[in-house]
């Protein structure tokens, strides 16, 4: 299978990178986590300008209608650089209201505001009690039509405190909905707070808040089960990334650590423990360009199977990619003042995110055909 870019990808990455690379440097990164927003509205800006927003939105809409492939691109970019804009809380997003939606009126009216960069959204995928398991879900819908309130809580929503709009899976009537909250509705506590990544989340307590129903033909736990899948997919693309950089900031590290008179990345036993970072590195790649491949399966256990696949690897890497380039740093490795602490921390927050490695293995394990192929 060929997993090579082509131009107008490649064209794309190069653009975002060089841009990144100017002015989205390690400092000013941290500057921005720093601030009291944690997020900057000129980058987001320039984000718009180079496309990112309209990316994943139909063209019926007014985006380029990009799919996971393209994605991919971007989010490796983004995850390079470390950047905490809420890029990937949007675009998942705009997943959500793209499967569940109707494409029409106000479903149409968020999409173009996304895409303009005017609209910021996120989904509320966690409820405190629930871990990673996305139906068991404790907030309630009432209502008919399209109008409902709901009530309940849901915990550790990435940028949910910057999002214009929420999407909310609720119960209704026992059965799984989808919903979009408006940033100003009614009945809403927020409290927002910076994750240990240097990203933003916030806690969201919904009291008889009013809400639209998503009414799209498939908005329901498949809906949900699918926008994660679609978000699962996104962070493991940016942890290719993330690694990427961890690995080349180690690598230049050990070139200039002086020990025994010489660079500590002259000794034959720490080049292989970097080989080795290397070839997680590159395993973890591989798999999730499969599941970028995959994830508009038609077949639904394939999607699953592939997503699962990919965030079981991404995160083992993640981990062991991690802790060598900690050890390979030094006590160094573990401040604030270099990159690789910040990198290590945003993989550890990816790999427990919608889904650590034992959730995922355990999902694989439990589709179709794995005991058949064991056996």
């Amino acid at each position: 299978m060929d997993f090579t870019f082509n131009d107008e990808q490649q064209q794309f990455a190069d653009a975002l990178r060089r841009y990144l690379d100017k002015n989205y440097g390690f400092e000013a990164r941290q500057a921005i986590v720093r601030s009291e927003s944690g997020v900057s509205d000129t980058h987001w800006a320039a984000f718009t300008e180079l496309g990112l927003t309209a990316l994943p939105v139909p063209e019926t809409q007014g985006g380029f209608n990009g799919g996971p492939i393209d994605m991919l691109v971007v989010m490796q970019e983004l995850g390079r650089a470390l950047v905490v804009e809420p890029y990937w809380a949007t675009a998942v997003g705009i997943e959500a209201l793209r499967l569940a939606g109707t494409g029409e009126g106000e479903d149409a009216s968020l999409l173009e505001r996304a895409a303009k960069g005017e609209l910021k959204l996120a989904v509320a995928f966690h409820e405190p009690h629930a871990r990673y398991d996305l139906f068991e879900l404790k907030t309630t819908a009432s209502g008919q039509g399209e109008q409902h309130t709901l009530t309940g809580t849901k915990s550790v929503v990435l940028h949910g405190a910057g999002a214009d709009a929420w999407i909310v899976p609720a119960r209704l009537n026992g059965e799984i909905a989808l919903f979009v909250v408006a940033r100003d509705a009614a009945g809403v506590a927020l409290t927002d707070y910076r994750t240990i990544d240097g990203q933003r989340a916030a806690t969201l307590e919904f009291n008889a808040t009013p809400a639209r129903r998503l009414a799209g033909k498939h908005a329901g736990a498949a809906a949900l089960e699918h926008i994660a899948d679609y978000g699962t997919l996104l962070l493991c693309a940016e942890a290719i990334g993330a690694l990427d950089a961890l690995n080349l900031a180690t690598v230049d590290y050990t070139k200039t650590r002086q020990q025994f008179g010489q660079p500590i990345a002259r000794f034959q036993a720490l080049q292989h423990r970097m080989v080795d970072m290397l070839i997680h590195a590159e395993q973890a790649r591989s798999i999730t360009y499969l599941a970028a491949m995959r994830y508009s399966s038609e077949d639904v256990d394939e999607r699953r199977r592939a997503i699962s696949a990919a965030k079981v690897r991404v995160g083992q890497a993640a981990r062991f990619v991690g802790q060598q380039a900690v050890q390979l740093h030094g006590g160094m490795g573990v401040t604030n003042e270099v990159a690789a602490a910040h990198l290590f921390k945003r993989l550890a927050i990816i790999e427990t995110t919608l889904g650590d490695v034992d959730h995922h293995l355990a999902r694989f394990a439990a589709l179709p055909g794995f005991i058949t192929a064991e056996a």
